[in-house]
C-alpha cells in the first residue's frame, strides 16, 4: 500500500486537501490505492524560516509516510514566484530525508485559487453564486482569493474549516486543471509519485 504524507499550513487545508487528493485519485489513478494521512500542519514562517522546525516536520511526515510512502508539502504562494519557491523547498526539502520521495506545490496564490478555476461548477453550492464576468478571471490573480469567493457568498462569510472541504468535494477538477497552472502541478505531483510507487511494487 502507498501512504502519503501531507504537510500543510492552515487549519483548511487540513481538512480539505484529504477530499482534494483523494478525488484526484479517483480521476487520476483509480487503480492504485493511496492511503492519504492526516495532515501535518505547520506555521509556513517558521516551517521556512527556521532550520529546525522545517526538519522536525520533514522528519516526522517521513516516518509517517514509511518505506512505500510520499510526502506532498502545499502552501500557499502568496506574492511568490511558485516555480522558484517551490524549487527552493524542494531542494531544502530533499536534504533533509533524501530517502522519501517528496513534491512540493505551491498553490498560485492561494489554495482557494482553485475554486475560482473550477467556479462555474461552484454556483450554487455553499451559498456561492457565479457571475457570467468571472469567465473573464485569471484565477491565479486574486490577491486575495478567500476575499474573492466570500464577495460571492449570499451568506457574506467564508470559513476556510467547513467551506474549503465543501467546495473541495465539489469543484469540477476539469474545470481547474485547465484553468490553474498550479493545480495542474498538484495532479502532476500526484501521478508522477504515485505510479512510481505503484510500479516499484510491479516489477
Amino acid at each position: 500500500m502507498i501512504s502519503l504524507s501531507p504537510i500543510v499550513e492552515g487549519d483548511g487545508e487540513v481538512a480539505a486537501l484529504p477530499v482534494l487528493l483523494r478525488r484526484i485519485a479517483e480521476w487520476r489513478t483509480p487503480e492504485v490505492y493511496v492511503d492519504v494521512l492526516a495532515p501535518i500542519r505547520v506555521y509556513k514562517d517558521r516551517f521556512l524560516n527556521r532550520d529546525d522546525e522545517f526538519t522536525r516536520h520533514l522528519k516526522l511526515a517521513a516516518a509517517k509516510a514509511g518505506e512505500r510512502g510520499w510526502i506532498l508539502i502545499l502552501l500557499d504562494a502568496d506574492d511568490d514566484c511558485p516555480i522558484s519557491k517551490g524549487r527552493d523547498i524542494a531542494r531544502r526539502a530533499a536534504a533533509v530525508v533524501p530517502h522519501r520521495p517528496i513534491g512540493v506545490v505551491m498553490a498560485n496564490r492561494e489554495y482557494e485559487a482553485w475554486f475560482i478555476a473550477a467556479a462555474q461548477s461552484l454556483d450554487g453550492v455553499r451559498s456561492f453564486s457565479y457571475r457570467h464576468s468571472d469567465q473573464a478571471v485569471d484565477p491565479e490573480l486574486p490577491r486575495n482569493a478567500k476575499g474573492w469567493m466570500r464577495d460571492r457568498m449570499s451568506n457574506g462569510a467564508y470559513r476556510e474549516t467547513t467551506d474549503q472541504p465543501g467546495f473541495s468535494a465539489r469543484m469540477d477538477l476539469q474545470q481547474a486543471f485547465a484553468r490553474s497552472r498550479s493545480f495542474r502541478k498538484l495532479c502532476t505531483e500526484w501521478s508522477r509519485h504515485t505510479e512510481a510507487l505503484a510500479n516499484l511494487g510491479n516489477p
